[in-house]
């Protein structure tokens, strides 16, 4: 059973999940446990070194992913490259959602707000 572990603080769409098991044939979702979500979303901004951070994240990876897994990969710059060529170097293959961006302005009270509305157009792969 092909897995798309999620590392990324969001939660998938139903037009992500629908696109998973189209184009990469996912059939299950696996999302971090709580405290790797937290060290996954907290990456903090004064480290000059990520790999010793990212190491319990590693471990889980090196235990719980199969041959054939895929992961999507989205977050901070040096967290995801440290990440992306990590599951790399294990033969796994690591993508992020591409987006399409729909902006709206609109004028209330002589203030113009914009709100951005994105929408999954598809996985590409690193």
């Amino acid at each position: 059973m092909k897995k798309l572990f999620l590392l990324f603080s969001h939660t998938l769409t139903d037009a992500q999940e629908s696109d998973a098991k189209a184009s990469l044939g996912v059939e299950e979702f696996m999302a971090l446990p709580s405290e790797l979500q937290t060290l996954w979303s907290n990456i903090p901004p004064h480290l000059t070194k990520l790999d010793d951070y990212l190491e319990p994240l590693k471990e889980y990876i090196r235990t719980n992913a199969k041959e054939g897994d895929v992961f999507l990969i989205q977050g901070d710059f040096g967290g995801c490259y440290e990440m992306v060529s990590f599951v790399k170097s294990l033969g796994f293959k690591a993508v992020h959602s591409t987006t399409k961006r729909d902006v709206v302005e609109k004028t209330v009270d002589g203030k113009v707000l914009k709100t951005s509305v994105f929408e999954h157009v598809l996985f590409r792969e690193f």
